[in-house]
């Protein structure tokens, strides 16, 4: 009854590293990469036109499986998301998208990795453990709003720590839409883009336009842990 106990426990992560494992070795990461975005735009769009809710549904599933499985790639799905459902729906759906994938990897880590990867993790983990146990949902939410740490990193280490679902989701969501709003409507232009044979300015999120109000976001939920932590101290 134990052993049953057990391998159900493991039974999804572990068809979670057969699914990575076959992602990397048929290279379908190495398929996200602009210039397939390029060549192929015409033929994607069709699909879109001819079968908006099916393509709506599909790029959901693949940016969910993209994010679960921590595969490189997530910058060229939200361009292709703004660029084939325009920056509102393109935007959207990258957020559902990423925010199901970064919730199932949470999840599965915390079910039956955490015992085997927080020792061996420690390195990665301690940068965060401090922040993370003092005031996960605002932490978290500062760290999701400026890319300084991977995104993988802020899926896994959250579960790994201890983090509560709820805020680790709630932080997730609302971290990642202003960034993807950026990147959705850099990929609503590029058809334009692409027809004068240039390459989008991907950099545009660290110039200063488009950094302080990300900065300023980070800042303002940082905001909230002086006043959770004055609060408790009043």
């Amino acid at each position: 009854m134990k052993l049953a106990a057990t391998w159900r426990r493991f039974l999804a992560p572990l068809a979670l590293l057969i699914l990575f494992g076959l992602a990397w070795g048929f290279g379908l990461h190495r398929s996200l990469s602009l210039d397939a975005l390029a060549a192929h735009r015409a033929a994607l769009g069709a699909e879109v036109a001819a079968h908006p809710l099916a393509a709506a549904l599909i790029y959901v599933l693949a940016y969910t499986l993209l994010v679960a499985l921590s595969l490189p790639g997530g910058v060229v799905m939200t361009l292709a998301g703004g660029l084939l459902f325009g920056i509102i729906w393109g935007g959207t759906l990258a957020v559902i998208g990423a925010s199901i994938g970064a919730a199932l990897l949470f999840l599965l880590a915390r079910s039956a990795f955490a015992p085997l990867v927080a020792g061996r993790a420690e390195g990665f983990l301690a940068p965060l453990r401090a922040g993370l146990a003092r005031d996960g949902f605002f932490y978290l939410l500062s760290l999701r709003l400026v890319p300084v740490f991977p995104f993988w990193l802020l899926n896994l280490a959250p579960a790994l720590l201890g983090m509560r679902f709820a805020p680790y989701l709630a932080a997730t969501f609302l971290g990642i839409i202003p960034g993807t709003a950026v990147f959705a409507g850099i990929g609503a232009g590029l058809d334009q883009v692409f027809a004068s044979g240039g390459t989008p300015d991907l950099g545009v999120i660290f110039s200063p336009a488009v950094l302080l109000p990300l900065l300023g976001l980070a800042a303002l939920s940082l905001f909230g842990v002086w006043w959770r932590r004055r609060g408790a101290h009043g």
